[in-house]
């Protein structure tokens, strides 16, 4: 490994607040490559312990085909085979050193000296990346939770229902902020997607500082790189990677929520939303919380809406219902691996 690729930089916040976007810029500076993320510690985590003890070989490469299983169904695919045996010989002895076993082989195949994670869900694992990495660096992107609902109320990623998303993006924002305030600013960077579309120089070339990199020019015009042309191909909840930086969607949420939906979204998640610097409607504090019933239902009605959409427009639809599968599969082999356990190491006598 590079000195360099030590240095690893994640993303870390809330889907629908920009992620692709900020992947797409860093990924055009000449030094770091973010590939599209197969969300490993997401699916990989909750399961480490149907894998055993990963310092034995046999249970290390058993999660190691079953990280690369994962990436071979991944919806958006990497340009660059991944060595098996390699991972298991180079990797760690945990779900994250294998995990950046195999990212540390997509950097060295673009020839580049930093890698860096889009996975937003790296916000639950930052002290497991620290310890592997302790110059690691996280970029905490937090956007306007109404426009984030209003996002992932038609994108196949994330809830549809805007009182679903509110309840998750409270839940990541405050682990982001404890992040933040155990590891300090100089770890943990905070940046406001409304201010990375409004000042787009200005917030990267403080971006670069914080990562100890040079601001390149190129980062502005991301949207012209043969990887975010092939982004906005992939899906219809892409399509904005394709263009240039711009406010278009800030804002979003007064086109596409309602007027109830924007307060629902205030009332979740108001006092974190004011100390992150977005307004809130006072009024929200009188909108009833929806039952759990007509939140099942409407979810459902949501989500079935964005499937036939997504059927009919997106290239990698088939992939993700090959991966939600792949995950469920795993989460059974995993319950399968528990009740027999895996090899542990051998203890030689005294």
């Amino acid at each position: 490994m590079s000195p360099d690729g030590a240095r690893p930089v994640f993303i870390i916040g809330t889907e629908r607040s920009g992620s692709n976007l900020l992947r797409l810029i860093l990924n055009a500076h000449s030094r770091i490559t973010v590939p599209h993320p197969p969300h490993f510690m997401r699916f990989l985590a909750p399961l480490a312990a149907g894998y055993g003890d990963l310092s034995v070989e046999r249970n290390r490469r058993r999660l190691v085909d079953d990280a690369l299983g994962l990436l071979a169904r991944h919806i958006h695919p990497w340009p660059h085979p991944v060595d098996r045996d390699r991972v298991v010989a180079s990797a760690g002895p945990t779900v994250f050193g294998v995990v950046a076993a195999i990212y540390e082989q997509h950097r060295a195949a673009e020839g580049k000296a930093r890698w860096g994670c889009k996975s937003t869900f790296m916000v639950d694992h930052v002290d497991e990346a620290l310890a592997e990495f302790p110059a690691a660096r996280f970029v905490w992107l937090v956007r306007n939770p109404q426009d984030v609902a209003s996002s992932a109320k038609t994108a196949v990623f994330g809830h549809c229902h805007p009182y679903r998303m509110a309840r998750l993006w409270r839940t990541q924002q405050e682990r982001a902020i404890a992040a933040h305030t155990r590891w300090g600013p100089g770890v943990v960077h905070l940046l406001r997607y409304e201010d990375l579309v409004e000042r787009p120089e200005k917030e990267l070339r403080a971006l670069c500082a914080f990562l100890g990199e040079e601001f390149e020019p190129a980062m502005l015009a991301h949207h012209t790189s043969p990887a975010a042309r092939r982004t906005a191909r992939l899906s219809e909840s892409w399509r904005l990677a394709g263009r240039p930086i711009s406010t278009g969607r800030v804002g979003a949420h007064l086109t596409g929520l309602s007027p109830t939906e924007r307060l629902l979204v205030d009332k979740v998640t108001a006092p974190l939303k004011k100390r992150l610097g977005y307004p809130v409607d006072e009024r929200a504090r009188l909108v009833p919380v929806p039952s759990p019933p007509a939140v099942a239902l409407r979810s459902a009605l949501l989500r079935s809406r964005v499937e036939l959409r997504s059927a009919r427009q997106d290239e990698n639809h088939r992939l993700r219902l090959a991966r939600d599968g792949y995950v469920r599969w795993l989460r059974v082999k995993s319950l399968v691996r528990r009740a027999v356990p895996a090899p542990r190491k051998s203890v030689s006598p005294a």
